[in-house]
C-alpha cells in the first residue's frame, strides 16, 4: 500500500528515513509536486512530503542571507525579497509551461525551495551569476543512512573543506533529505531589458548570444528557446 508521509518536524523526518533503510525501499521526496516529471522516474513505494517544512526563518537584507525550510513555497520568497528590491541572482525558473503542466500561479519558479534546489534549477543569469548551487551557503538534512547532518554557515567564508553544498544541489533527493537550507541574496537591479529575437535556430542563436556576450553591452542573461517549447509556452 502506497502511503505519503508528511512529517513536521526533523526528529520525524529522521524516524522515517530509518524505517524506510530498514525495509530497503525508498522515498519519493517532494514539496508540492511541481517538479514530479523532472528527471528519471524513481522506483519509491512511498511519498515523503516536505510540505510542513515552510516558511522563512531568517532574512538578513543587509547581510545578503535568508534562511527556510525546504518546503517553502517560492512565491513566498520573491514576495519577501522583492519588499527590500533583492532577489535571487540565480533566477530559479517554472518549468510548468514548458512542461505543458501550466505555471504555478504565474510565480517565475515555482514550487518549492528545496525543489529548486534538487535540480538545480538555474535562469538565463547562470551565464554571468552563476547556478542555484553557487548560492546554497548551507543546509542542515537527512542522510540515507539516517543521520542528522549540516553543511557550510550564512557567509560564503563559512563553506570550508568538501562544499556539500554543490553536491547536493541538483542530486535530485537521492543523497539526504534537505529539511534547511541558506542561500545567499543580491539587490536587484534597478532596470533590465529583454531583447527578443525570434526565428533563429540553435547554430544561429549561438551565435548571436556570443556576439551580445561579447559586446561592450553589459549583458547579465542569454537563452535560446527552441521553437515546439515556445509553441507549447506560448511565447511570441
Amino acid at each position: 500500500m502506497t502511503e505519503n508521509f508528511k512529517p513536521e518536524t526533523q526528529e520525524q523526518v529522521l524516524e522515517l528515513v530509518n524505517w524506510a533503510a530498514a525495509d530497503g525501499h525508498a522515498f519519493n521526496v517532494s514539496g508540492t509536486g511541481t517538479k514530479k516529471t523532472y528527471g528519471r522516474s524513481l522506483d519509491a513505494v512511498n511519498g515523503l512530503s516536505l510540505s510542513a517544512f515552510s516558511g522563512i526563518a531568517l532574512y538578513e537584507p543587509e547581510e545578503l542571507v535568508m534562511a527556510m525550510g525546504a518546503g517553502t513555497p517560492m512565491a513566498e520568497i520573491h514576495a519577501a525579497l522583492q519588499e527590500k528590491n533583492q532577489h535571487l541572482a540565480f533566477e530559479p525558473m517554472d518549468l510548468g509551461p514548458l512542461l505543458g503542466e501550466g505555471s504555478d500561479g504565474g510565480i517565475i519558479g515555482g514550487g518549492t525551495i528545496g525543489g529548486v534546489l534538487a535540480c538545480n534549477l538555474s535562469g538565463p543569469r547562470r551565464i554571468k551569476l552563476g547556478a542555484a548551487r553557487d548560492h546554497l551557503l548551507g543546509f542542515n538534512a537527512i542522510s540515507g543512512r539516517g543521520e542528522i547532518f549540516k553543511s557550510g554557515g550564512r557567509v560564503v567564508k563559512n563553506v570550508t573543506g568538501f562544499d556539500l553544498s554543490k553536491l547536493m544541489t541538483g542530486s535530485m533527493g537521492t543523497l539526504a533529505v534537505l529539511t534547511t537550507v541558506t542561500l545567499k541574496v543580491l539587490p536587484a537591479p534597478e532596470r533590465t531589458r529583454t531583447v527578443l529575437i525570434m526565428g533563429d535556430d540553435a547554430s544561429k542563436a549561438v551565435q548571436a548570444m556570443t556576439a551580445a556576450l561579447q559586446s561592450p553591452h553589459e549583458v547579465s542573461a542569454a537563452a535560446h528557446i527552441p521553437s515546439a517549447l515556445t509553441a507549447r509556452s506560448e511565447v511570441g
